[in-house]
């Protein structure tokens, strides 16, 4: 039998629901473990602001933590708000007296000041958090505002502000220089900081020993995603996880635009308290924990007049889609990319992609990738006429109809082409369709038999993304100083041009637009949705099988 984990929070309460021990429990049972807590205070407040607080009696915070750790071992814990001295020496006291010097992990989210701008955190409760509870904490949690209130105690004036990366990299060596013993590691929330990509570029050269790890951002073979925009003025939600080994590590992702924020900093500290529990290093802890907070901001449901809460049963419920940003126009289509990320890149990256894009691919192998082709368009256009006969509107019916006359203009270009190669419209069509050809041509009309539309869908998309990213990668490539990729003196500058010139381009867009929408307007549970990605995974492979075909000449 699998082994639960446990965690415990001893934070403040939140009776609207966002934040605090609720936020807390709930992120525990989202990321799988037995959640248990103690309540340091009793707040009343909602997504406006705080309208009063009532402090637990510091004996009743010890006794309530002690009743908890003597009956139920706990994996990892975590501290939210403490609200004053006596009750931040109180939780001090009672994790000793039950652990000794072998506190389990311990992330502590030093809770100063709620969203609303409302002081959760008496002044003199600082140096005891200092002193006494960080030297017993795995990793502390500060945003930029309680990051410098911190920093600047015992110090004449104000710690100077954290405005860019570099002041957040000073502020977290600051931490361990100024606070001896203090915790192994600090996450400093980078919320507050306005950063970009550029910025992240250009302090990652600086400093070779920070690592970066992108979530959310486009990768590679992601350009059918990115068309028309620059993303090096992306806004970025960036943090800083800087531990007592001398690892650094930026975690960033696209900034999103959403006043369903409240609970942010409880949510995340008890995602990492999760993964640590779970045995996850604290790096890859925070980055499990860092991605669940995000995807919650991401799929929150507006609650409240004010800064609602996010959406933290998000992982445990209906398959959710994300919302369309200006970061990430796609989000379903970048989900089954990333989903099957191997086997896309072996699909537009293979090496007849790659020789092609060089202009040194054999003519024979082009030659008998043209002949396959024209025959597995034949199916491609019987599976739209499939698609046509599922659809229920006349704008869907109109789509696929439409697509069959794109696919016989096709052929049409595709056969003046192949004259170019010496083929003969005769040869095109007497030449015997092989094993490749027949296993996708097959698979797509058998999905299309008996599956739904969007099923369908699906399947044809491989081929319409996949083409697309090709012929984007081909001329990014070619725009390279020193890549072997070349337009000029190619001869197969007319097929590269045809798939990443406007027309094709255009196509592929309203695919994107067609999924997302199908997605949006059903969204799948994880037993379809992963049906869904199987088919994607499929016709991926199968799409890679055909460079296989025409490399081996089979």
């Amino acid at each position: 039998m699998m082994q639960q984990r446990a965690v415990l929070t001893i934070a403040g309460s939140d009776c609207s629901g966002g934040a605090g021990i609720q936020a807390d429990l709930k992120t525990f049972t989202a990321n799988g473990c037995y959640g248990a807590s103690a309540i340091t205070a009793l707040v009343a407040e909602n997504t406006v602001g705080v309208q009063d607080v009532f402090p637990s009696p510091p004996l009743f915070v010890v006794r309530q933590i002690l009743s908890v750790l003597q009956d139920i071992n706990m994996d990892a814990l975590k501290t939210g708000m403490l609200f004053d001295a006596e009750i931040t020496k109180a939780v001090v006291h009672a994790l000793k007296t039950h652990y000794g010097g072998n506190v389990p992990p311990l992330v502590c989210d030093p809770v100063c000041v709620s969203t609303s701008g409302h002081s959760l955190l008496n002044p003199d409760a600082i140096d005891v958090m200092i002193n006494e509870l960080f030297p017993l904490a795995t990793l502390i949690t500060p945003n930029k505002s309680e990051a410098e209130l911190l920093l600047a105690h015992g110090r004449p004036g104000a710690y100077p502000g954290i405005s860019t990366l570099e002041d957040m990299y000073q502020a977290c060596k600051d931490f361990f220089t100024q606070f001896s013993p203090g915790p192994k590691a600090i996450l400093l929330k980078g919320g507050h900081v306005t950063a970009t990509v550029t910025d992240v570029e250009r302090v990652s050269s600086a400093y070779p020993e920070i690592s970066v790890v992108r979530d959310g951002l486009f990768g590679e073979n992601m350009e059918i995603l990115q068309v028309g925009r620059d993303l090096s003025g992306t806004e970025l939600v960036v943090d800083m996880l800087y531990e007592n080994n001398g690892s650094v590590t930026i975690l960033s992702r696209p900034r999103i635009e959403s006043t369903s924020t409240h609970g942010t900093g409880c949510t995340l500290s008890a995602a990492i308290a999760c993964g640590l529990a779970q045995g996850l290093s604290l790096l890859e802890a925070t980055k499990v924990g860092a991605s669940y907070t995000h995807m919650g901001i991401e799929n929150a449901v507006p609650f409240g007049k004010g800064h609602g809460p996010l959406n933290h049963l998000h992982s445990i419920t209906k398959i959710s889609i994300p919302r369309s940003t200006p970061s990430n126009p796609y989000p379903f289509t970048k989900f089954l990319i990333q989903e099957n990320i191997g086997i896309w890149k072996d699909y537009v990256e293979h090496d007849f992609v790659k020789q092609l894009a060089q202009g040194i691919l054999g003519r024979e192998h082009f030659v008998h990738f043209v002949k396959q082709d024209y025959h597995y368009l034949k199916y491609y256009a019987r599976a739209y006429g499939l698609l046509a006969a599922k659809s229920t509107t006349f704008s869907a019916i109109e789509s696929a109809t439409q697509t069959i006359l794109n696919v016989l203009h096709e052929i049409g270009n595709h056969t003046a082409f192949c004259a170019r190669f010496g083929i003969t419209a005769d040869e095109l069509e007497s030449t015997e369709e092989s094993a490749a050809t027949m296993a996708y041509g097959g698979y797509l009309l058998d999905i299309g038999l008996q599956g739904d539309r969007v099923k369908l869908l699906m399947a044809l998309l491989a081929c319409l993304l996949g083409y697309g990213e090709v012929g984007l990668w081909i001329k990014k490539e070619a725009a390279k100083p020193g890549s072997p990729a070349k337009l000029e003196g190619n001869p197969y500058l007319h097929w590269i041009e045809d798939y990443s010139g406007p027309d094709y381009q255009k196509a592929v867009k309203l695919g994107m637009e067609t999924i997302e929408a199908c997605a949006m307007a059903d969204p799948p549970s994880p037993a379809r949705y992963k049906d869904w990605c199987e088919v994607w995974r499929k016709c991926t492979k199968l799409e890679k099988g055909f460079w296989d075909m025409a490399m081996q000449m089979s």
